[in-house]
């Protein structure tokens, strides 16, 4: 029964990956709308905007309603976001749309790690959750990919439009919800302990370890969300490629990003976590340089590559350093580190400004701020 009930599981991941979307959908926005950077980087500053909002107050509904409910709020919510571009593609309509694309993956990063955790109970809880992340990230490796056929190919419905993407993943996303409605899932009549609030958790910041946890999330999600949105713009203005073309970038970001997930979890059990931490942030450092000073295809490649790869266990490790600092908080401090997330809204806006002034070498060097943040994170990575 637990195989079975994974099954549905899995695809809620995919569903998951659904809010990488923004990065590529957001290009295809500020080209069709005439956009600014820094307007166009509204969309996926909007998106993370809400895991400052709804990550704690999801844990303390999963407390009323149950997890499984939870996820399946968290997918009636992205079903509508997804809907919502197939009417049109006004900024009003497009700024709902992300909004509350951002407002279902909240809901669904909050409850479905702890779902997963249920359908186990005892088994292999750490290799199923990154066989999650590997499901998730599939969903954003294709979505660049998906946008492009739409915006290339003649569709009986669509036309050119690449907002097919939404389509798609607006199916997908109904089939995951309907699969998962009629599992059976036993859940724990009460949950473990108190819901945490936002008062208890911010009260935790006073912690140093989980303060300077939070602000590596933040870079990392930033990191993330940054290349994602900016890779495709930087092959634009430097190599002279149209949009479709240069939407492969975040393609390859993805590719090395989920590379990096299934690798990471076999290097981190073989060498030591700060050995490997600072392995990540290296070849972190050397993609900013090659971002920034890069004028051949191969070099900016190669820097998108080193950041996937190297940006994709960081969240992972700071998770890890914050939770076993206090492992009697973990509630509370879980909750916080998903708040870490509206990392995703201050980077990408700052990013639109400074690329605005001097070009996405400004966009490259605000990402840089976050790299050299984490090295000053190293010192306190443990070795357990």
């Amino acid at each position: 029964m637990k195989k079975f009930a994974l099954i549905p599981v899995m695809f809620c991941f995919f569903a998951m990956g659904f809010v990488d979307l923004v990065g590529i959908a957001s290009n295809y926005v500020k080209e069709d709308l005439q956009l600014s950077d820094s307007v166009a980087n509204v969309f996926p500053s909007l998106v993370f905007f809400w895991f400052l909002i709804f990550s704690v107050p999801t844990g303390m509904l999963m407390n009323k309603i149950g997890r499984k409910n939870t996820v399946l709020l968290s997918l009636a919510v992205t079903i509508i976001s997804l809907l919502l571009p197939l009417f049109g593609e006004t900024f009003a309509i497009m700024l709902c749309a992300f909004s509350l694309l951002g407002i279902g993956n909240a809901l669904m990063q909050t409850s479905l790690n702890p779902l997963v955790s249920t359908v186990m109970r005892g088994g292999n809880l750490a290799s199923t959750l990154t066989f999650g992340q590997f499901i998730k990230a599939i969903a954003s490796f294709l979505a660049p990919y998906l946008a492009m056929w739409g915006a290339t190919q003649v569709l009986p419905s669509f036309g050119y439009d690449w907002r097919v993407l939404f389509a798609i993943y607006f199916i997908v996303g109904i089939l995951a919800a309907a699969l998962l409605a009629v599992t059976p899932i036993e859940e724990e009549e009460k949950s473990e302990g108190k819901a945490s609030t936002f008062t208890e958790c911010l009260k935790l910041l006073g912690t140093p370890i989980v303060l300077l946890s939070f602000f590596g999330i933040m870079c990392h999600v930033g990191i993330d969300v940054g290349t994602n949105t900016t890779a495709p713009k930087i092959l634009m203005e430097r190599l002279g490629l149209t949009l479709n073309d240069a939407a492969f970038a975040t393609s390859l970001y993805f590719i090395f990003r989920t590379i990096g997930c299934l690798t990471g979890s076999f290097f981190l059990r073989v060498l030591p976590n700060r050995t490997f931490f600072v392995i990540s942030v290296v070849m972190m450092a050397l993609s900013m340089c090659g971002l920034f000073i890069g004028t051949e295809k191969w070099i900016l490649y190669a820097a998108i590559a080193l950041v996937g790869y190297g940006n994709s266990n960081i969240f992972s490790i700071c998770f890890a350093q914050a939770l076993t600092a206090m492992p009697q908080k973990q509630n509370e401090v879980s909750g916080l580190m998903i708040m870490g997330l509206f990392g995703g809204t201050i980077f990408p806006l700052m990013m639109g400004f400074a690329s605005d002034a001097i070009g996405q070498a400004g966009a490259v060097a605000v990402m840089a701020v976050g790299v050299i943040y984490l090295f000053t994170y190293i010192k306190n990575v443990k070795n357990n």
